[in-house]
């Protein structure tokens, strides 16, 4: 990846991510949990949001290894649950906030592209960059790993059977860290999102492009 390249990246990257976070808070807060209001998390504002592992280890490690797929994460913001109004369904509704708005901003970029057929080799490639980094961003985030979006979903319907099997899932977060670098490391992160992702960028695009 050529120098111009990173620097378009990382500006959709931290764009992206930021959208992602505050969506999260601000289904809360409408649910009734204002802790991200509350900790000045619900801006746009790039430095409240900047996460040392998501936000510049984990692209670095996708970059060192050589792979297909490049993205990044901002730190989450704070959620209590107890404060939902209704916690099963309320918890599933803000962690799906996230990867919609990814999908969201994906089909936003590529209607403009689709409809700009005269845009420079720079306009096409920011909007193919903001295109294809959202997708991935809202797949990857819906993958039922701690902490993922996909790992809350889960455990909120599990919690409809078992409310112990619930917290038992969410109780793994703590050992995220280390399952995300095990599930990239082992290329298992490929198999998952390309073909979906390949799907999603044909279907937007209305060409036959693949990753």
């Amino acid at each position: 990846m050529d120098p111009l390249s990173i620097v378009i990246y990382v500006a959709i990257l931290l764009f992206s991510v930021i959208f992602h976070e505050v969506a999260h808070g601000l289904v809360a807060d409408k649910l009734g949990d204002p802790t991200a209001r509350y900790a000045g998390r619900l801006t746009l504002n790039p430095i409240p949001h900047i996460d040392l592992f998501g936000s510049i280890l984990l692209p670095v490690f996708l970059l060192l290894i050589n792979s297909p797929i490049l993205f990044g994460a901002a730190k989450p913001v704070p959620v209590d649950y107890r404060n939902l109004r209704n916690l099963k369904w309320d918890m599933i509704l803000v962690s799906l906030a996230g990867p919609a708005t990814n999908f969201v901003l994906a089909v936003l970029a590529a209607i403009v592209y689709r409809l700009s057929p005269n845009l420079s080799n720079m306009g096409q490639e920011l909007l193919f960059q903001t295109i294809l980094l959202n997708l991935v961003l809202g797949l990857f985030n819906l993958i039922p790993i701690p902490p993922l979006d996909g790992s809350k979903i889960l455990a909120s319907l599990f919690g409809f059977l078992d409310r112990n099997w619930m917290y038992a899932i969410l109780s793994m977060e703590k050992f995220g860290f280390i399952l995300i670098i095990l599930f990239l490391y082992s290329g298992l992160l490929n198999t998952v999102l390309i073909p979906p992702l390949n799907f999603l960028l044909n279907f937007l695009l209305g060409s036959n492009i693949g990753i």
